[in-house]
């Protein structure tokens, strides 16, 4: 792989700057399986190195995006319910022990779980569609959402940009999660052909 997933995201970023920000925060907040982490330290990193990147606006776009795009995985999961789950584990191999492991967070501590999920990866992507699928109350939800965006959002951001002087060893750390997420990848893909195959 002559290019790495870190690679590709720094060059989106600084050919497109914050709306590269924007665009895999939505999306990984939505529900899909991205690398939004990864984005927000090269981003960071960047604005250290003097790109036209600024810390600042970084974190206020990313948590604007995430915030919003956490709301849009609530009203997902609130009007799709338990199936829009159940393909999540099918088409982007959310296991089913993240699942319940969310599930069980959500039991025991309520909406606060939102706050926390933040900052583990699989409970990340699934926290806003199943607060929607678990009925959790609007307003509690867009509290905790707000809250967890804003402090993750500012401590990925302060750790890249605290980083800059040391980018060799962030980047040696993200490989090897590029590396993971090719291979989940690959094997969701071919999971989702031969299904499609296998229904025709």
């Amino acid at each position: 792989m002559t290019h790495s997933i870190a690679e590709i995201l720094r060059h989106a970023l600084i050919h497109y700057g914050y709306w590269a920000v924007a665009a895999m925060l939505f999306i990984e907040n939505v529900g899909v399986p991205v690398p939004g982490e990864t984005t927000l330290l090269i981003a960071s990193f960047l604005a250290y190195s003097g790109s036209e990147l600024q810390l600042p606006w970084i974190i206020l776009v990313a948590t604007a995006v995430t915030t919003i795009g956490g709301s849009l995985g609530f009203a997902l999961g609130y009007y799709e319910g338990r199936p829009l789950l159940e393909r999540s584990e099918r088409v982007f191999r959310i296991s089913r022990g993240t699942i319940l492991r969310g599930e069980n967070l959500f039991a025991r501590f309520g909406p606060v779980t939102i706050f926390f999920a933040r900052f583990v990866f699989g409970l990340r992507i699934i926290a806003g569609p199943m607060a929607g699928v678990l009925r959790m109350p609007w307003r509690k939800f867009l509290l905790w959402n707000f809250l967890g965006a804003t402090v993750w959002v500012t401590t990925i951001s302060g750790v890249g940009y605290l980083f800059g002087r040391h980018w060799h060893l962030l980047e040696r750390a993200i490989r090897r999660f590029d590396i993971a997420v090719v291979i989940v990848g690959g094997i969701a893909l071919l999971f989702w052909w031969w299904r499609s195959r296998r229904l025709r």
